[in-house]
Parts: C-alpha cells; sequence; structure tokens
C-alpha cells in the first residue's frame, strides 16, 4: 500500500479541498452515529481527523509554496522594470 501523504501530494488544491470537506461530512457522519450508539467502528472517528489533518497540512504547504513562486515571479518583474528605467 503506498503512502497516503503520497497519494495526497500528487491531488491538486481543488481536489484536496473537496477531499477534506467529504472526510468532515464522514466525521459529522461518524459523530452523529456514536451520540445515538449505533457507530460499530469507533476507530473510524480517530482516522479521519487524522486524515483530515494530513490533508490541511499538504493543501497548506501546495498554497503556500505556490505563494512563494507568485512573490518571486513579482520581485522578478519588479527587478527586471527597475533595470529598464535606469
Amino acid at each position: 500500500m503506498a503512502n497516503p501523504a503520497e497519494d495526497l501530494r500528487a491531488k491538486s488544491v481543488d481536489e484536496l479541498v473537496k477531499y477534506i470537506v467529504d472526510l468532515r461530512k464522514e466525521q459529522f457522519n461518524a459523530r452523529f452515529q456514536q451520540a445515538q450508539g449505533a457507530l460499530e467502528n469507533t476507530s473510524q472517528i480517530r482516522k479521519n481527523r487524522r486524515e483530515i489533518a494530513r490533508a490541511k497540512t499538504i493543501l497548506n504547504q501546495k498554497r503556500s509554496f505556490e505563494a512563494g513562486n507568485s512573490n518571486e515571479k513579482k520581485s522578478a518583474k519588479k527587478k527586471a522594470s527597475g533595470k529598464k528605467a535606469a
């Protein structure tokens, strides 16, 4: 079985957001079932919580990487435009 983090890193930002929303829905339903006493697999709540954290971490890494790249491009453009004006 592949590393779960590697599978998540292969997804795009939009796919990760949708995946997190789906996990949150599963987590809500599991908590609801647990409150009613109908939840058979109680470890599912813990697994969902950790999977959500893993997905959010990778999502934040991707977003910060994209922000870093866009800042580098902007600074490169400023440097290039500054040289032309001088």
